[in-house]
């Protein structure tokens, strides 16, 4: 499997692109979230929508779902196919009512099942979506009161959402068997709804040389040497797990 993070920045950085990410397993092309910024950020890396076979979401903010209308339309007029929508069902209805409905109506398209193939996903549940391309979504505090999943691909690569520090979670997966942790990093604290480069700075080093540092600000050349044992994800650059 090949992950290449088509953005590696926070909601605010304007040096890097939207923290999304490009998965491949063979001939199949998964994205994972879709913000403002990958439209631009994809073509530039020589990819189009019409190469993807899906795209999986992970919560609803702007930098992770801000280009799904853009790619609806271009799969729907441009590629003359549906786009494919993995996402938790209970996502399904506020990213339609809360972020797509207003742009994508129109005529006789009127629901989100006229402009995608929409794929519900149960939590904590193992979905194959293609040859050798097993996830699970696993529920992580990010806002209260507001759903967010990380997700495990084929049982030892881990996904963070925007998350809250959670060291437990991290302790079991790497119990489990889970070899590289991608993970968000807020570099100045307090993190109220991230977890900051000083929460994972305290953890045991075990922990840290499975992590790699992803969903920065722009002032992540200040910290390079100061991350401890964890490496800092370079947007653009591909790595096999």
């Amino acid at each position: 499997m090949i992950i290449t993070m088509i953005g590696t920045g926070n909601a605010f950085a304007k040096l890097h692109y939207n923290n999304n990410a490009l998965i491949q397993q063979h001939s199949f092309n998964l994205l994972v979230d879709c913000g403002i910024t990958l439209p631009h950020a994809l073509y530039e890396q020589g990819h189009s929508f019409d190469q993807l076979d899906g795209v999986l979401i992970s919560h609803i903010h702007s930098d992770h779902v801000g280009g799904l209308e853009l790619y609806a339309f271009q799969m729907m007029f441009k590629y003359k196919k549906k786009a494919t929508l993995y996402i938790a069902e209970s996502l399904v209805e506020p990213l339609w009512e809360t972020c797509l409905k207003g742009g994508l109506v129109q005529g006789d398209l009127i629901s989100i099942d006229d402009f995608f193939h929409v794929v519900p996903l149960a939590p904590n549940t193992n979905y194959e979506l293609a040859p050798d391309l097993n996830i699970k979504l696993i529920q992580t505090q990010h806002i209260p009161n507001k759903d967010s999943y990380s997700i495990l691909f084929n049982d030892r690569f881990f996904y963070s959402a925007d998350m809250t520090f959670n060291p437990q979670l991290l302790e079991q997966l790497v119990k489990d068997g889970v070899q590289t942790i991608y993970h968000d990093c807020q570099l100045e604290s307090p993190g109220l709804v991230h977890t900051t480069l000083e929460e994972l700075l305290s953890l045991p080093d075990h922990l840290q040389q499975k992590i790699k540092l992803m969903h920065y600000g722009d002032t992540i050349g200040d910290y390079i040497g100061k991350t401890g044992l964890m490496e800092i994800v370079q947007q653009g650059l591909p790595s096999t797990m």
